[in-house]
């Protein structure tokens, strides 16, 4: 099986570097490939079949890291996919020059705590290890920060009541403090938290004990969040972009992208990824398609210039938005509000200032 040539991201006791420079002898150290397989299927139509083999092409093609979350209700196929895979390696004869054997430390498991579980942190935590089945979890991410009684159907953006107001119990510092005691157990390498912005950030900052290590948020060229990007980077927190690509096809026909794709002889989706690593961001698309994968994990070296030009794609009139469907009518994502999610956006998710 093909190992992808990415770099890595490294995590050491917050501080982030790329690659293996800089780093302490006698610390530990954690090493996030740059590009992972975002494992959120759009429907749910999926079947379990479709996220195993989905799983299962992306190790072939040299996929390592893996994202899921209990909301994706696909945490066992994943695991079942890279834990067959592990089985199958080891299973072969050795033969010289060829693959190396593989195990659980050459994959990176990210999984999330869903907005319904913050009461139960531990447990939730338990049921996803062992969902998985694969002896440890990389990364344990707080989904979101706002959180929610009984069952609710995020698939209805507008459904009333998808949340508790961020006074209420529990808080996202009294979850993430929770979730610190995991890291005591040996079954979680890090922890992180999703979709917090700079204002949250600072107020879990300052009444936390261990920072998080990750932020995954929504990333891209129209919502490339550079205030953020330097916040974290100042705090030591590496940043995630979920659906890099936009969960939409406004790249591929985007000017600009289509030209420098063009230009680089490749396509417009490893234009967009080439530019979020190259930025300082891990970035896990997802995909279904073979070819499309090895498309993805295949990053170019773009020129400063095409950088810049990219990074200022967002500033073009009614670009400056986000691109996932998950805003509801009155300005508000999942229960919360904009304000409360500390996002400066209006209704349908377009940005008011040019941060």
């Amino acid at each position: 099986m093909k190992v992808a040539n990415i770099p890595s991201f490294t995590i050491q006791n917050g501080n982030i570097v790329l690659g293996t420079a800089d780093i302490s002898p006698g610390r530990a150290t954690y090493a996030i490939p740059s590009v992972g397989l975002g494992c959120y299927m759009d429907s749910n139509t999926f079947t379990e079949k479709d996220v195993y083999d989905m799983c299962t092409t992306a190790i072939e093609v040299g996929y390592r890291h893996f994202d899921t979350a209990t909301g994706y209700g696909n945490e066992k196929q994943v695991g079942d996919a890279i834990r067959d895979a592990i089985e199958l390696s080891q299973a072969q004869p050795e033969v010289a020059g060829g693959p190396c054997k593989l195990s659980r430390k050459d994959f990176y498991i990210t999984t999330k705590l869903a907005n319904g579980d913050h009461h139960r942190v531990h447990d939730a935590f338990q049921e996803s290890l062992d969902l998985l089945n694969c002896e440890y979890i990389d990364l344990y991410l707080l989904h979101w920060p706002q959180a929610s009684t009984g069952v609710v159907d995020f698939s209805d953006i507008n459904a009333k009541d998808m949340a508790l107001p961020p006074d209420a119990h529990p808080t996202f510092v009294e979850t993430w403090q929770e979730m610190e005691k995991l890291l005591a157990t040996s079954k979680v390498k890090l922890i992180g938290v999703s979709n917090f912005s700079v204002k949250n950030l600072e107020t879990l900052l300052g009444k936390c004990s261990i920072v998080p290590a990750m932020n995954q948020v929504e990333l891209h060229p129209c919502l490339p969040q550079y205030d953020l990007q330097k916040y974290c980077e100042d705090k030591g927190i590496l940043l995630t972009a979920y659906s890099p690509l936009g969960r939409s096809t406004a790249f591929f026909t985007e000017p600009l992208i289509c030209n420098l794709a063009k230009e680089y002889q490749t396509t417009a989706a490893q234009i967009v990824l080439s530019w979020g690593v190259r930025r300082g961001t891990v970035v896990v698309p997802k995909s279904q398609s073979k070819e499309r994968m090895e498309f993805n994990i295949t990053l170019v070296d773009l020129s400063a210039e095409d950088m810049n030009k990219i990074g200022a794609l967002h500033s073009q009139p009614g670009m400056h938005r986000s691109l996932v469907k998950f805003h509801a009518d009155d300005g508000s994502v999942f229960g919360w509000k904009y304000e409360w999610l500390g996002w400066d956006m209006s209704k349908g998710g377009f940005v008011i200032t040019n941060s």
